[in-house]
């Protein structure tokens, strides 16, 4: 279509698919991300050429010279003209066919109530449009409420009119319009105001709810179970619900659900997640990102109106991989996307880091792939980035990383996809067609040889300009023929005429382009030619002088916040704006006082400048500063606000309730009322009472019966009239105000009470809540009734059960006006009540008490009990959450204490001291404490008897302490027989002294006592050289330690003094001993592994020329004795080697003399033998002393080494194998050694074997074995071998039974087959030579010997030839045993290999031999020829 809007060509498009897909595509992919994005070039293949075979198509042909002249003849039509034109072809009926369009939107208005409004819009289309007007999406039917609605159509303007508007009216108003070539509709919102004071409602705020005349009900919402603040940290999943309550019922109807983020409506994603279950509403948010924080909203849409409720949602950055990088940046977004380029948006992060950021890296990843490669070579400082570089017709996402000193950070949430193509095919494609197809196309032909070249682009402009690059933008040429164009930019340097082509590699596709690596401060021009297929246009005009350099300023401070409590875990900020353009939003950052960590209050930027700071702890003394931000950076921060302390803020109380009767005379009636469950964080001051008349239905004004405020929570209403009715309302008073009045009380009739029970208990409350008990507390009824009060009952039941949940606490009757309820559930909400009783019986209940959740208070603390140092007991309650004008407030038996007498209270900012100023009997009871301005922190302790002595025992023992001992007097004896008295204290201060006492004496340090005293370590000692006679008696220490004293004793007397004293001489003995030659260990036996028994020592202090001398039997052994090769020394240890075998050296041999008996070497002898018995002595000597040691190696102890002996072979015989032979089975172990001493039994089936023929056991070596020959199944069982170890012996088992028995018998039987064959094969036992030499002519006979059962077989062969008996051989066998051969003239054709072959069904063998038969004559023959 040219500029003069004359048609002068179409192509018309062949979709395989409807437009309405390809709008759909394009959409889901611009508004929600897509997994791949439209190809471009896909969609130019839409339009498809063969339209021909689909169509007739009619083709008019006109050159191009013809065109142009008729062009520049319609340009010279004036605007208006066009306008005309294009308003009468929309309007005319007779023009084409064309989709619905609004002319003249309707226009959203705001009115007060009672007025009428009236909505107005004009539509074109053909055919006609149908116009249909809806309200929140519900159709509105006129013609059933003409009362309430008119709509007129006439001549393409439409109108709805809406009467008597009322508050419900308010909302949105779609107006459709509908024909056969599509819908359009529009909306306009109307706002229905009241006329009253107040804060205007918002489009969430809840609106009332008005009558739904289609289901003939009014809906009401409730919504509970709200979520509260929430916080959650990146990579976490949250999730937020509501339970949502509409009533009446109504069968398949449900209401919308919608959930808001920052008061825009969430879209189900992979993010976002929202469900609806009928009665609870949720959103989750899956791996959360600081994108996601904001205040969220659940508005529940009914056809009666809507509720909403809103929460916070805050989102703290996942912890950092390197200490110091900044966390990861946020909200990346696409803009301005072209075929080959697009603008990349993201915002700081709340935290830079230990150092400021030095720009930003951009990554980008085309969709269906996982390869990120980064955009930019250089960081950038703006928090925008032009991209260029892109493939048309593909799909990208993109991400974004800080990077300060310490490095880099976490990659941000990705982007949404984004398609690299032209901005008019996406409007095109989100369009769809325009225009019907009449059967008839028109175009141009180009001359084929003529190429057009492009005109030059017009409105060059600069978008964007910074230090780091330039974006150029431009409108593509009129002139530009059928084909696409590209463009070249160029660029001057101010002062200069040179013209620089900045992309002459490749011109680009898109009206846009970034230049890069331009110098700061320096200006440029800059101009846009256009090329296509026939050459390159004419330049644009030049941009005009642009110095490079950052056009947008960073945020100026803002101005000083303010910081006031709102409530115990949040404070309000409130600063004045930052002076900046494109501010993207402010940072709030918060630091407690006396320290320099700043910490972020939001991590997503707010641009209000007011703020909400959660998740602060309660008490604390914060200070907070904001900073803005915009896409040049952060501003300086703003000036530190006052510290203000986290606290609930002081409100007006809440309303009171549970206004009741207590006493009613003639002319008064006695009221009382329960106090405000909110105090509003402040004392109630004080109460205020309202009345008024009730005649029937009708009711009076309120007037007010009190002027003065009342301290207590009942009030005598005077100068009533009798038999008159009155309501009553009751408003509380605080510091800050007044509350809301009471609910009214119900219609109360003055007249006087005639009833004989006592009235209701009045002023319950409850104290003490925990988890799973409470404290119900009340005031005695004002109307006693006939007969005082003797005793109340308190009823409880579960808030959410009907009235016969009711169930009495306690079964008698209770005096006291206070009781402990306990076994409840936690979590769960409970309401309670109580009677009056007295003679006449029981009276009616209270007003309920709560629901009071049971459920313990996060924070509290109980009161506990301490004793100092000096012995003084108290009692401690602390309080972290005390606020201004908080106190505490100390009660005995739940009456408050007024006399100081008994206790002192002391108290200390958030801890509150009660001393016992004399603690007796009379102080037991409850004691409690209450603090004030607190939403009931409280806590009580009963002092019981029991409790009272213990406090007592330990008052006491602060007031005359005692030094506690770690360990009492105990007593080491040391080296030389010294003697070391000892004890430890738990702890002492240096000022601790001792005395040492021995039989009530005091003594010193001296010759004879030495004393020590480490304060660090508490140890007291005192040391004696030796006991004597005399030392007999008592050793005390007396330690004194300021007012503390302690005293430990050791008592040496009679027999344990005299062994003590023993003892000591022995070890002053020993160390004389070792002064010279000693043994360390006396001399004593061991048995190796090797079954070797070694008689060994180990000496001390030895010198080279120390002796030693062994002796047995009390004769020494002298060196060249055959034992003393068995002595060994290695450092200081001595062994003696009895079963040691020394070998005697060799005499010289004399020759041709036979060696005698003598000189055999005798065979090895035993480990030990009763010749090695004896006594065996180790004598040491020098000249410093000397030292003995002895073994008796005779009886008991040749026994005992005997003993330990067949301890080592009994435990070193492995397990029991199994062999079978020929004859039997053979079960054997093997040991190291063996002693023929040694006992060893062998058992089958625990019962003793005895020796037979058949089965036999003995010993072979170091094998102990057990033979069974001629095994049957009987010898089959569990077999043991018992070997005596010294003491009970080592027992070794083997199961022959099974599989084990199997294959041993198998074997056994093959064996034994085998032995029988070889006994009984055929074989050649002897008789034939192996060579035979005969002369020639001789007889030659040779017998051979056989042997086999049954008799063998014979045969003879010769040369492998088998011979046959005839008159040339003679071949017999005679008596099955000889077998023969003759030969009876052999000739040298006899010579030659023969074998006698003999064969049995047990085998066969061959007995082989040689004849050589000669001739005498040759062989002198030969022997002359050698000659």
């Amino acid at each position: 279509m040219d500029t003069d809007k004359e048609v002068i060509g179409y192509v018309i498009p062949v979709f395989r698919a409807s437009h309405e897909v390809v709008r759909g595509l394009t959409e889901a992919q611009e508004e929600d991300v897509t997994e791949e994005g439209i190809n471009y070039v896909a969609m130019r293949n839409l339009f498809v050429r063969e339209a021909r075979e689909a169509m007739e198509v009619k083709v008019e042909k006109r050159t191009r010279t013809t065109h142009i002249r008729e062009s520049a003849e319609r340009m010279e039509l004036g605007k208006t003209m066009e306008e005309w034109a294009e308003f009468r072809k929309k309007m005319n009926p007779d023009s084409l066919t064309h989709r619905p369009e609004f002319i003249v939107k309707p226009r959203g208005q705001t009115v007060w109530e009672g007025k009428t409004v009236k909505l107005h819009c004009t539509v074109a289309g053909w055919p006609k449009p149908r116009i249909a007007w809806y309200k929140n999406n519900v159709l509105i039917d006129a013609k059933a409420h003409p009362e309430k609605y008119a709509v007129e159509s006439n001549y393409n303007m439409h109108s709805l009119e809406i009467k008597n508007c009322d508050f419900i009216d308010t909302a949105q108003y779609h107006v459709s319009a509908l024909n056969v070539k599509g819908e359009v509709s529009s909306v306009a919102t109307i706002v229905v105001k009241r006329f009253q004071e107040g804060k205007e409602a918002g489009p969430l705020d809840p609106k009332p709810h008005g009558f739904c005349a289609e289901h003939g009900v009014t809906f009401e919402t409730t919504i509970i179970d709200k979520f509260e603040v929430a916080f959650g940290r990146e990579g976490e999943t949250l999730s937020l619900g509501c339970t949502v309550i509409v009533y009446p019922t109504v069968k398949k109807y449900q209401p919308e659900v919608v959930w808001y983020r920052n008061s825009v409506p969430l879209k189900p994603s992979k993010w976002v997640h929202t469900h609806w279950s009928g009665e609870r509403a949720t959103v989750t948010l899956v791996h959360l990102n600081k994108e996601d924080e904001g205040m969220y909203t659940l508005r529940v849409n009914t056809k009666s109106g809507f509720d909403t409720y809103s929460a916070y949602v805050f989102v703290r950055d996942a912890d950092v991989e390197v200490e110091g990088v900044p966390v990861a940046p946020l909200d990346v977004r696409c803009h301005d996307a072209n075929k080959d380029y697009v603008v990349v948006t993201w915002k700081q992060p709340a935290v830079e880091g230990s150092s400021s950021i030095l720009g930003y890296y951009i990554d980008r990843c085309e969709v269906g792939t996982h390869h990120w490669a980064q955009c930019n070579d250089s960081p950038v400082k703006y928090a925008r980035f032009p991209v260029t570089g892109l493939v048309e017709g593909r799909s990208y996402i993109f991400r974004v990383r800080a990077l300060n000193k310490e490095g880099v950070s976490r990659p941000s949430r990705v982007s949404e996809a984004v398609v690299a193509m032209d901005p008019s095919d996406r409007a095109r494609l989100r369009a769809g067609p325009s225009a019907p197809f009449t059967g008839m196309i028109k175009f141009t032909e180009e001359d084929p040889t003529v190429g057009v070249v492009p005109g030059e682009p017009c409105d060059v402009v600069v978008t964007e300009a910074t230090k780091s690059y330039v974006v150029l933008a431009w409108k593509p040429p009129v002139q530009r023929g059928h084909e696409g164009v590209m463009y070249y930019i160029e660029k001057c340097i101010s002062g200069t005429d040179i013209w620089q082509r900045v992309n002459t590699g490749m011109p680009v596709k898109s009206p846009r382009f970034a230049l890069f690596d331009l110098a700061e401060g320096k200006s440029y021009s800059f101009r846009v030619r256009c090329c296509n297929s026939a050459g390159v246009g004419e330049a644009s005009v030049s941009t005009g002088e642009i110095t490079v350099g950052d056009k947008l300023e960073l945020p100026s401070a803002p101005g000083n916040p303010v910081a006031t409590r709102n409530t115990d875990t949040s404070v309000v900020v409130i600063w004045g704006a930052s002076q900046v353009k494109h501010l993207v939003g402010y940072y709030i950052e918060y630091t407690v006082v006396g320290t320099d960590k700043w910490m972020p209050c939001n991590n997503k930027p707010v641009k209000q400048t007011r703020f909400v700071c959660h998740g602060l702890t309660t008490g604390t003394n914060c200070v907070f500063r904001v900073k803005a931000v915009n896409a040049a950076g952060y501003s300086q921060s703003s000036p530190d606000s006052d510290a203000v302390v986290v606290q609930a803020a002081i409100s007006v109380p809440g309303k009171p309730t549970g206004v009741s009767l207590v006493e009613a005379v003639k002319d008064y009636m006695v009221l009382f009322w329960t106090a405000p469950a909110s105090t509003g964080g402040a004392d109630i001051r004080g109460y205020f009472v309202d009345y008024r008349t009730v005649k029937g239905d009708v009711v009076g004004k309120w007037h007010e019966m009190n002027h003065k405020a009342l301290t207590t929570t009942s009030y005598k209403a005077e100068n009533l009239k009798e038999n008159v009715f009155y309501q009553f309302q009751v408003r509380a008073m605080n510091m800050a105000g007044v509350s809301k009045a009471s609910l009214a009380s119900a219609a109360l009739e003055c007249k006087e009470w005639t009833i004989t029970v006592a009235g209701a208990p009045v002023g319950l409350h409850v104290l003490e809540v925990r988890d799973t008990s409470v404290v119900v507390l009340w005031e005695p009824p004002a109307f006693n009734g006939r007969t005082p009060v003797n005793g109340y009952y308190l009823d409880v039941k579960k808030a959410s059960a009907g009235e016969e949940g009711w169930k009495a606490a306690h079964e008698k009757a209770n005096k006291m006006k206070y009781m402990k309820v306990t076994g409840l559930k936690a979590g769960t909400s409970y309401v309670f009540r109580v009677r009056a009783q007295n003679l006449a019986g029981v009276g009616k209940p209270s007003a309920v008490l709560g629901p009071i959740l049971a459920q313990t208070h996060p924070g509290t603390k109980e009161i506990y009990v301490d004793v100092d140092d000096d012995g003084v007991i108290s009692m401690i309650f602390e309080c972290s959450e005390m606020k201004e004008g908080s106190e505490f407030v100390w009660s005995k038996n739940y009456q408050t204490i007024t006399d100081t007498s008994r206790l002192t209270i002391i108290t200390e900012q958030g801890k509150s001291r009660a001393i016992f100023n004399s603690p007796s009997l009379e102080d037991l009871g409850i004691f409690s404490c209450v603090v004030t301005n607190t939403d009931g922190i409280s806590s009580s302790y009963t002092l019981t008897e029991e409790g009272l002595k213990r406090l007592l025992d330990i008052s006491h023992d602060h007031k005359f302490p005692v030094i506690p001992f770690k360990s009492e007097m105990a007593m080491d004896l040391l080296e030389k027989g010294r003697v070391r008295f000892w004890t430890q204290v738990e702890k002492c201060t240096s000022a601790c002294q001792v005395e040492y006492i021995f039989n009530d004496v005091i003594i010193t340090e001296g010759q004879k006592y030495t004393m020590n005293f480490d304060k660090s370590t508490g140890i007291i000692e005192m040391f004696m050289d030796s006991l004597e006679i005399t030392d007999e008696g008592t050793f005390t220490f007396n330690l004194v330690d300021g007012k503390a004293k302690g005293t430990t004793s050791l008592v040496l007397i009679g027999d344990e003094f005299r062994e003590l004293q023993k003892k000591s001489e022995f070890e002053r003995a020993e160390w004389v001993r070792k002064q010279g030659p000693h043994f360390v260990e006396y001399l004593d036996f061991t048995v190796t592994p090797e079954c070797n028994v070694l008689l060994k020592c180990k000496i001390g202090n030895v010198r080279p020329e120390t002796e030693i001398t062994w002796s047995k039997d009390s004769i020494e052994i002298a060196e060249d004795d055959e034992d003393a090769q068995k002595i060994e020394r290695k450092d200081v240890d001595l062994t003696f080697n009895i079963g040691k075998w020394v070998i005697k050296q060799e005499k010289p041999k004399e020759k041709g003399k036979k060696p005698t008996a003598e000189d055999v070497p005798p065979p090895p002898r035993p480990k030990i033998s009763k010749a090695d018995a004896g006594i065996y002595e180790v004598f040491l000597r020098d000249d410093r002393g000397k030292d003995k040691s002895t073994f008796n190696l005779t009886d008991a102890g040749y026994q005992a080494v005997m003993n330990e002996l067949f301890r080592v072979i009994a435990n070193s015989s492995s397990e029991i194998t199994v062999v079978s032979t020929e004859h039997g089975i053979i079960l054997s172990s093997m040991v190291t050694y063996y002693n023929e001493e040694l006992r060893v039994g062998w058992l089958q089936k625990d019962a003793k074997i005895a020796a037979s023929e058949r089965v036999k056991s003995g010993v072979t070596g170091e094998q102990l074995w057990l033979k069974i020959n001629e095994p049957t199944e009987k010898d089959k069982g569990k077999y043991t071998m018992d070997i005596f170890d010294g003491k009970d012996g080592v027992k070794r088992v083997f199961d022959l039974t099974g599989k084990a028995w199997e294959e041993a018998f198998e074997e056994f039987q093959r064996l034994k087959a085998a032995a029988i064959a070889e006994r009984n094969r055929a074989r050649v036992v002897g008789g034939l030579p192996d060579v035979v030499a005969i002369q020639e002519g001789k007889s030659l006979n040779l017998t051979g010997n056989v042997w086999g059962e049954p008799v063998p077989e014979v045969s003879w062969t010769k040369n492998d030839r088998e011979l046959v008996s005839d008159e040339r051989y003679k071949l017999k066998f005679e008596h099955g045993k000889f077998a023969s051969i003759t030969i009876a003239a052999v000739t040298t054709t006899d010579s030659g290999k023969y074998a006698l072959l003999v064969k049995n069904k047990y085998g066969t063998e061959a007995g082989e031999f040689t004849v050589s038969v000669y001739n005498p004559e040759e062989e002198e023959n030969k022997e002359e020829k050698k000659g």
